[in-house]
């Protein structure tokens, strides 16, 4: 199949596709002309790489998983190929996604007390309502 059938079954754009072939994730043909084939296996591959993507994983994350792409993905999420450094992989991937959402939890109480100070001078808004607006935001 060309990219465009593969952009259109997978939800990924052509330059995502070429992307990914860039980086080794994904295997492509050439024609002479100079057209990209792919097999049907690629479908399930690009599935994959945009799953884990969306789970925060990175390309150089992805990489430790190639031998997996291929699966589908109710099986490549119980992959055993290499299973200790796929799971080193993830958990030090969830390592910075919690370093990352403590960072966020920081910026927000900041955030929270600049308000309180700010709306302290406003006796028409009550600080709690500024609070539970602020935690009905974030909660969403």
């Amino acid at each position: 199949m060309q990219i465009g059938e593969l952009a259109r079954r997978t939800g990924a754009s052509r330059r995502s596709l070429r992307y990914y072939e860039q980086q080794g994730l994904l295997e492509t043909e050439r024609t002479t002309s100079g057209w990209r084939v792919y097999e049907e296996r690629s479908v399930q591959r690009v599935l994959n790489v945009r799953e884990l993507l969306g789970a925060g994983l990175t390309i150089e994350d992805i990489r430790q998983v190639v031998p997996c792409l291929d699966m589908k993905t109710e099986d490549f999420l119980a992959c055993r190929d290499s299973p200790d450094e796929v799971l080193a992989m993830y958990e030090g991937r969830l390592a910075s996604v919690e370093a990352r959402a403590a960072e966020l939890a920081r910026y927000r109480t900041e955030l929270v007390e600049r308000i309180a100070l700010l709306r302290a001078g406003r006796p028409d808004e009550e600080l709690g309502e500024v609070l539970r607006r602020s935690q009905a935001g974030s909660a969403t």
